[in-house]
């Protein structure tokens, strides 16, 4: 099997683009990351894949969480939202990880530590073993060093063989004296690594590099001993320098890699997490967000005409729903800022959980995810008849990966008004993040069937219609969008995006034309970019554009500078065309822009692996000349 062909990614599906801009909130954020990130995966698999081939491991996320693909095709699923383990079901998860580290390491036992000297060189006894120390060593000539060391080395294989190792890592120390030979010193690693003593493993194994730095098995070890250190980037390194040099045909080198990728991401994600400015996202993620929900007029007492004044809380509540009304980023610091202070303030009468509903949402998009919940369950502890907050607070619990306590929440709803469209259209929501589109159709159609002017219900059915492989019926939804709502941006957008699955460029740049002109003449101050971007990747997966598909991304930056997808894509065009640097940092910048852990870790774990590009470019570069090259550069390596 070739590189390439080792490394293919498996799980295109430009479907994912439902990222429409109804999402709800978990799946507005995930659908969002989800479709963006498949999108890039798949014209950098049909391409140059630089980095994400390095290691023959493939990284994809999903409404679910981040997978890691490998070149056996197996998945490891990583959701930072799953529920916390039991302490019982931790320590199991911990031993099975030990077990597959014993395994690796007995995987990786050199053959010449094997019981079994070869047949060239007899097995002393004890007594007919040389004699050598620092001293003497300097009297014998270069035969008898050479044949005292291939003695004494047979003689520390059968001693390692037999679990002596202290005897073992004598008889290798005396060969070394004889013939500082690099399996000799990657021989005593393995005894070193048999005590769990990785510093001095660390030690010898890279001895053994400096003289042969392509030993697969000394980089093995010394990976593995950097692991035991939890000096994961190390780790990394070594092993993706391993997989190259094995052409990728060991599979647990391969592993290693989707084990450590993980690691060192999860491990960055924390801090970046921990210290985290919290602020809203981009205003296009904001506006997506907040128009998933039907729009309805304000509360009797809150209208233009009402006697407010500005220092009352409900002066201060209308404030900020006239400033989410801008649709901007600063609209929106303003609205946030406004109902904090609304709520300070008291005194809101009838409009109390309401504005409980307005803070606990803005504050979800900050990122503040225990102070939303508890503002959504005030809410409806005060109103219990405003659905809107149970379908937030349930948006909320499936990302947290809280399945159970999304549906109770939907069925509360249900209970309060069964005849809301909005619950059948984010129960849906639900459905699709859960690959249950059998579920999801009925409950757009049902949310579709209650307000037909809802726009975004027939975006998602005929999104949905297409994941369930019902092409026609999906293209046939997405005509009558057209001809129904043809000043809506969104229609376009998306139906530019299944088309650009199916291949058809030319088709799906009209599209997204289509899409950017209407955004321009509904909202030019504040226009949704993710045309833009989609417009981008046609053009570079049709004719390999890198200008245009820059230009179309640097258009989409000026305009909204926090975008994370705009950001991301600019990433992987930079990297198409071997801009690593540029490209290692527009992918951390993307993680610093990212809102919660699954899309830090998925960030960091794309700049986790161009920056072992780079790594592997500057400390080994016959490698990475050998990767530029695809397979054919792997021909009569050992």
């Amino acid at each position: 099997m070739s590189t390439a062909d080792s490394v293919k990614l498996g799980f295109t599906d430009a479907a994912n683009v439902t990222s429409s801009a109804a999402s709800n909130a978990s799946s507005t954020i995930a659908q969002s990351t989800s479709s963006t990130w498949d999108r890039l995966s798949q014209w950098a698999s049909e391409h140059k894949a630089v980095v994400y081939t390095i290691a023959g491991v493939t990284l994809v996320a999903t409404g679910a969480g981040v997978y890691y693909y490998s070149s056996s095709g197996e998945s490891v699923r990583v959701n930072p939202g799953e529920p916390r383990k039991s302490k019982k079901e931790r320590r199991k998860q911990k031993q099975e990880q030990e077990k597959e580290l014993e395994k690796i390491a007995i995987v990786q036992e050199p053959t010449e530590a094997k019981p079994a000297p070869p047949p060239s060189v007899a097995v002393e006894t004890e007594e007919e073993l040389p004699s050598v120390d620092e001293n003497s060593v300097g009297t014998l000539s270069d035969e008898e060093r050479k044949d005292y060391a291939a003695k004494l080395k047979a003689a520390g294989n059968k001693a390692y063989g037999n679990k002596e190792y202290e005897r073992a890592i004598d008889l290798y120390s005396r060969a070394i004296l004889c013939k500082p030979d690099p399996v000799f010193y990657s021989n005593r690693a393995a005894c070193y690594g048999s005590q769990s003593q990785w510093d001095k493993v660390i030690e010898d194994t890279t001895a053994a590099l400096s003289q042969d730095p392509e030993y697969v098995k000394a980089l093995n070890r010394r990976a593995n001993a950097y692991e035991q250190s939890e000096k994961y980037s190390e780790a990394l390194l070594d092993f993706t320098a391993s997989c190259i040099i094995d052409s990728f045909r060991n599979d647990q080198s391969a592993q290693s890699v989707e084990r450590l990728l993980k690691k060192v991401a999860e491990g960055k994600a924390k801090s970046i997490l921990a210290n985290k400015e919290k602020k809203l996202p981009s205003s296009m993620f904001v506006t997506n967000y907040l128009q998933s929900f039907r729009p309805k007029p304000r509360p009797a007492g809150l209208e233009d005409s009402a006697d407010l004044g500005d220092d009352s809380a409900k002066g201060q509540l209308r404030k900020g729903l006239v400033a989410m009304d801008k649709k901007s980023g600063d609209g929106y610091d303003e609205a946030s800022t406004a109902f904090d202070r609304a709520l300070e303030l008291g005194d809101l009468g009838e409009h109390e959980a309401y504005a409980y509903n307005l803070r606990g949402t803005f504050r979800y998009l900050r990122g503040e995810n225990e102070e939303a919940l508890a503002d959504l369950s005030k809410s409806v502890e005060l109103d219990s008849a405003l659905t809107q907050s149970y379908i937030k607070r349930a948006s909320m619990h499936l990302e947290q990966g809280n399945k159970d306590g999304a549906s109770s929440d939907f069925e509360k709803a249900i209970e309060q008004n069964k005849d809301d469209p909005d619950i059948y259209y984010h129960r849906a929501q639900l459905h699709f993040i859960l690959g249950e589109f059998a579920e999801a159709a009925k409950d757009y159609q049902k949310s579709i069937d209650l307000d037909k002017d809802f726009i975004f219900s027939h975006i998602q059915l005929g999104v949905t219609q297409y994941k369930m492989g019902s092409i026609a019926s999906s293209m046939a939804t997405f005509r009558r969008c057209r001809k129904n709502f043809p000043d809506v941006p969104d229609v376009y957008n998306y139906y530019g995006e299944l088309l650009l699955d199916q291949q058809k460029y030319q088709e799906a740049i009209d599209q997204f034309d289509q899409a950017i002109t209407n955004e321009k003449k509904s909202k030019p101050n504040s226009i949704n970019v993710l045309p833009l971007i989609n417009k981008a990747l046609a053009v570079f997966q049709w004719k390999q554009d890198f200008n245009t598909a820059e230009s179309l991304c640097q258009e989409a930056l000026k305009i909204d500078p926090e975008c994370d997808i705009a950001v991301a894509t600019m990433a992987q065009l930079l990297l198409q065309q071997g801009k690593v640097t540029d490209a290692l940092k527009y992918f951390e910048q993307a993680a610093e822009l990212s809102r919660t852990e699954g899309e830090v870790v998925n960030a960091l774990s794309y700049a986790e692996a161009t920056r072992t590009q780079l790594e592997v470019q500057e400390k080994y570069p016959q490698l990475a000349s050998r990767l530029q090259g695809g397979a054919g550069g792997f021909q009569g390596m050992r």
